[in-house]
């Protein structure tokens, strides 16, 4: 495909961003980019390495130093050369990546990687930030939602997937906390970009919600 495409989805945890644009990725032929996937990554070296979440200057230092890469078709996150893709899926590291992605120097750092790769490759890029920051001039934005307690047994029924015990009640907690998080930082908070497409997931099947951005898609390439 000789034109570029950036397709930016963004939206709250659970509200399907990272099914529907590993779909799509894999569809279209694109690169699929997990942008939490990074802020995890730099979580969870900072938890290796016993950094303090509150020492910004020195979370700053691990995401400009941290090599974060994702193998194509295998949805693999790789983390200074090792396989970081399941320890970075822990609630845990979900709670730490919150704190960290606040960080204004860490998302400073971690977009410039970002857009590194968008410069390179037709790319899906999902997270809460990409169509609002990373990349505001994507030709196709798509903002995801669902209700919140559809949200909650998407993420409780991934950990239990993942072998964890959970509580809904406790899921429900860490979501709205999050929310509130993502919502209210003052570096690039969690907004519906200008532009871009609102798509209430909650009684959509990925089918249906793959085929609307697909069909935004083809659009942009006409």
């Amino acid at each position: 495909m000789a034109k570029r495409v950036v397709v930016a989805i963004d939206g709250p945890a659970g509200a399907g961003k990272s099914t529907i644009a590993r779909r799509v990725a894999e569809k279209m032929g694109f690169v699929y980019i997990d942008t939490g996937a990074m802020y995890r990554a730099v979580a969870l070296w900072a938890l290796r390495e016993n950094v303090d979440l509150s020492d910004t200057g020195r979370l700053e230092e691990l995401a400009l130093a941290a090599r974060i890469e994702f193998t194509p078709g295998a949805a693999r996150v790789l983390l200074n050369g090792a396989d970081a893709t399941e320890a970075i899926r822990s609630m845990e590291i979900s709670q730490a990546a919150s704190r960290v992605s606040a960080v204004p120097g860490v998302r400073r750092a971690l977009v410039e990687k970002q857009r590194e790769i968008g410069a390179r490759h037709s790319v899906v890029m999902e997270g809460r930030d990409i169509g609002s920051v990373v990349f505001p001039d994507a030709e196709v934005k798509v903002f995801l939602d669902a209700d919140p307690g559809e949200r909650t047994l998407r993420r409780a029924r991934e950990l239990e997937q993942k072998g964890e015990t959970v509580r809904a009640e406790e899921v429900a907690e860490q979501i709205r906390e999050r929310d509130e998080r993502d919502r209210t930082r003052a570096a690039a908070p969690l907004v519906q970009a200008p532009g871009a497409v609102y798509v209430d997931t909650t009684r959509l099947t990925p089918e249906e919600v793959e085929a609307v951005i697909l069909n935004l898609i083809r659009e942009s390439l006409r």
